[in-house]
């Protein structure tokens, strides 16, 4: 008698249809931001890092540069920021790649324990608007302090800690009451 078992086997194909769907357009803006941070590299000749090393070197160090002035004294944090585009590029990316993971995580578990598909479908699609809002809104805007930054923000923890509340509440049978 052989057991059929891998991805074609009708019982592991619908596992997490909601959470699955939502891949494609969080991949899709993550490949976006890390494209992003691509070609501010190659516009900038910066192969590894994202440049604001330069702007930490001592006084002492650091000489004028060729349009006279000092590298350490270029102005207010949101100068430096403004200035840094590749930067700002690679902060929204990192910011989307510490955030998205254990919400993915979060909304798998609430999937797989039986969670209502309309509230999974609403809190990834509002996750979703929030990471964009985050850096388009926010931190693309002047001195990477749009509006859309601190509505992203919050939004997003709000999304993961509804997530991480859901997922509690549906299997609270096994907390013991």
């Amino acid at each position: 008698m052989s057991f059929k078992f891998g991805l074609n086997n009708p019982v592991l194909v619908p596992l997490l249809p909601i959470t699955g769907s939502f891949a494609v357009p969080f991949t899709a803006y993550f490949t976006f931001l890390s494209a992003r941070v691509v070609r501010h590299r190659l516009e900038g000749k910066q192969p590894l890092g994202d440049g604001s090393h330069r702007g930490s070197k001592s006084s002492s160090s650091s000489s004028s540069s060729s349009s006279g002035r000092s590298s350490t004294s270029r102005g207010s944090r949101g100068e430096q920021l403004s200035d840094s585009k590749l930067f700002v590029a690679s902060r929204a990316h990192q910011n989307f790649a510490e955030n998205v993971p254990l919400a993915f995580a979060l909304a798998a578990v609430v999937e797989l324990n039986g969670g209502n598909r309309k509230i999974l479908t609403g809190a990834l699609g509002a996750l979703f608007a929030f990471r964009v809002l985050h850096a388009e809104l926010g931190m693309y805007r002047e001195e990477a302090l749009g509006v859309g930054r601190p509505v992203g923000y919050y939004g997003t923890l709000a999304s993961m800690l509804g997530l991480a509340g859901y997922a509690a509440f549906l299997v609270k049978g096994f907390w013991g009451f």
